[in-house]
């Protein structure tokens, strides 16, 4: 009885050490006898009780690691605070086993000397120009040394770049000597584009009222030049009346007594302006002075 009981204890703890579990996202390194033998893959695995022996466990998912904080020295020979962090993924569990004793500490290691190379090459104000070539840079070299470690190197971002303060307040009174300037220059420019739009209407003002001064002279000519065709034609049409009254039956003798009437009416008016008084020779004559002016008009006809 108590063996049959010994020999079902082995048997559980055979199959419990015989079968492993892998969580997603996960790969566990299996040795045999000292010597690598497998990588199991997420799921169920069954290995050898007392033979086999998971050696590693590793992570699968990307990994964000915070790289120290040091001091840099840039090209123009400034002392520069750089922060940053990296993002890592584990390819290869095998090479990130027996490749390296420890990457996570050589990928670290390796960020902040190649930063510091990187910065190194650069003027202060271009450090904070350019981070985008900076972490490619970073990632370039760490990806390349990261193959062997079975390691891929995703991101690199820089959190924060901090100079010394006595830089800082440099930098600060020339953003603000630069503000000052931009604002004067604005200021100036606006002055001349409103002395320049001043200009430019004055001188459309005046094109302005030119054309209308212009335009009105031109109008009152064509007006007194209508007025003149107006009158003139006015007058030709009382001249083609008149013409066409005396060649109608008894026109003529409308006019013999238009003239004589106007004649005498001449002859009222005569004193009416002065103390002077003309006469003609032969007043008593007065219905030979009315035939000679019918005979005048006869003559006209």
């Amino acid at each position: 009885m108590e063996i049959a009981l010994f020999i079902l204890i082995a048997a559980i703890v055979f199959i419990v050490n015989a079968l492993k579990v892998v969580p997603q996202q996960n790969a566990w390194v299996v040795e045999r006898l000292g010597r690598f033998h497998a990588a199991l893959a997420p799921g169920l695995n069954i290995v050898v009780p007392f033979v086999d022996r998971v050696a590693y466990k590793h992570s699968l998912k990307e990994v964000p690691m915070d790289v120290p904080s040091q001091i840099c020295i840039t090209k123009d020979n400034t002392q520069l605070q750089v922060d940053g962090i990296l993002y890592f993924q584990v390819t290869d569990p095998r090479l990130a086993s027996y490749g390296s004793s420890d990457y996570v500490f050589a990928i670290t290691q390796l960020a902040q000397t190649t930063l510091r190379s990187v910065i190194g090459k650069m003027e202060l104000d271009k450090t904070f120009e350019e981070r985008d070539d900076i972490n490619r840079a970073v990632v370039n070299a760490l990806d390349e040394a990261a193959l062997s470690w079975g390691v891929k190197v995703l991101r690199y971002e820089i959190k924060d770049l901090t100079p010394p303060k006595e830089i800082l307040h440099a930098m600060q009174a020339q953003i603000t000597a630069e503000r000052e300037k931009r604002a004067v220059i604005a200021t100036s420019e606006g002055k001349q584009q409103e002395q320049i739009n001043l200009a430019n209407g004055a001188r459309q003002a005046a094109i302005a009222k030119s054309e209308g001064e212009k335009q009105a002279l031109i109008n009152r000519a064509q007006g007194e030049a209508e007025a003149i065709r107006t009158v003139a034609e006015g007058n030709a049409q009382a001249i083609r009346r008149v013409a066409e009254a005396i060649e109608a039956p008894g026109g003529m003798n409308a006019v013999n007594l238009k003239v004589a009437e106007q004649y005498v009416e001449a002859f009222s008016g005569v004193a009416k302006e002065g103390n002077t008084l003309i006469l003609p020779g032969n007043l008593a004559d007065m219905g030979g002075m009315v035939a000679a002016a019918m005979s005048i008009v006869k003559a006209q006809k």
